[in-house]
């Protein structure tokens, strides 16, 4: 069932999409982590996002 409301839409896109992503373990942390929840390892990047033309 897609998601019709856009208000609704960016709201579940910011939520799967923009998280950080630990190296180490792979854990999901959250937009502002700065140390993985995890393990607590510093090495993290953004999750890739795909783009759709």
């Amino acid at each position: 069932m897609p998601l019709v409301d856009p208000i609704k839409k960016a709201i579940a896109q910011k939520r799967r999409l923009f998280v950080k992503i630990c190296r180490e373990c792979g854990a999901r942390n959250a937009p502002t982590a700065t140390k993985c929840r995890k393990c607590r390892s510093k090495n993290l990047r953004w999750k890739r996002i795909e783009r759709r033309r």
